[in-house]
């Protein structure tokens, strides 16, 4: 069983997969200081909570946007698995697609795997916005090339933004309207709902039509992340939602990899 691990600018996501299928999935937030023994002693109870055991793990792939975390997921790896781990993006886990920007060596590794992944299940020209720390939008074209896209901050970055720098204004649950969807608000806190929510909902709409637009050329739309289900709700720019883009990516390369070892 591969266990992948996808090291985000907020949370750490551990996924076991087995033939492709996502069997359990954990996540923790994401701390550089967090030594393997720690992740070990956490993963231990999970596993046994699944009725499994570290013996179940054959391999680890790890991707990562936060370099001082990759040292202690190196360590976990060998020490409690007893398997060297793939890098995603580096030796024969190196990138099977074509990074078709000015600055190849900058694309994060889970826009990389995103584009991978919604290659594989989706046909044509794609737009895969992915709601995580930042708010992203990448272009892949139909022959699975990743042409470039857009980084907008996340939607948890502006609300924390607006009310640490306005004294008065109180912290909030990001949610979508409920009954009523007047844009004018009558309190403070539906006046922030409404901004947060149909801001951004007005940004995904206003973005993603703009891609579309300089491409030319029909394109399907898919929406990955945790927040992806609350916005879909209000709008109907997603022709589809795939929550475990980033988890299906890596273990696309794992495979691709083994292959390529062979």
């Amino acid at each position: 069983m591969l266990l992948a691990i996808d090291a985000g600018n907020t949370n750490v996501v551990f996924a076991l997969v087995d033939g492709g299928a996502i069997k359990a999935r954990w996540r923790i937030a994401t701390d550089p200081r967090r030594t393997a023994d720690e992740y070990a002693v956490w993963l231990h109870q999970l596993l046994e909570l699944e009725g499994r055991s570290k013996s179940d793990v054959e391999a680890v792939i790890i991707a990562t946007v936060v370099p001082r975390a990759l040292h202690n997921l190196e360590v976990l790896s060998s020490k409690y698995f007893h398997v060297e781990p793939m890098i995603a993006g580096q030796g024969n886990a190196a990138w099977p697609i074509a990074l078709d920007v000015d600055e190849p060596h900058a694309v994060g590794a889970d826009r990389v795997l995103n584009a991978m992944a919604v290659h594989a299940k989706h046909k044509g020209d794609l737009i895969v916005i992915d709601f995580g720390t930042a708010t992203t939008f990448d272009v892949v074209d139909s022959s699975g090339a990743y042409k470039g896209g857009i980084i907008a901050p996340g939607i948890n970055l502006s609300l924390d933004a607006l009310v640490n720098a306005a004294a008065k204004l109180p912290r909030i649950a990001i949610e979508a309207p409920k009954g009523n969807l007047s844009v004018i608000g009558r309190t403070t806190e539906s006046q922030m709902i409404i901004g947060i929510y149909w801001g951004y909902v007005a940004m995904i709409e206003g973005l993603t039509d703009r891609l579309k637009r300089e491409l030319g050329r029909p394109a399907t739309v898919i929406a990955t992340g945790g927040l992806a289900i609350l916005f879909d709700k209000h709008t109907n720019v997603f022709d589809a939602i795939e929550p475990d883009l980033t988890i299906q990516g890596l273990s696309l390369l794992h495979a691709m990899a083994i292959q390529k070892a062979k």
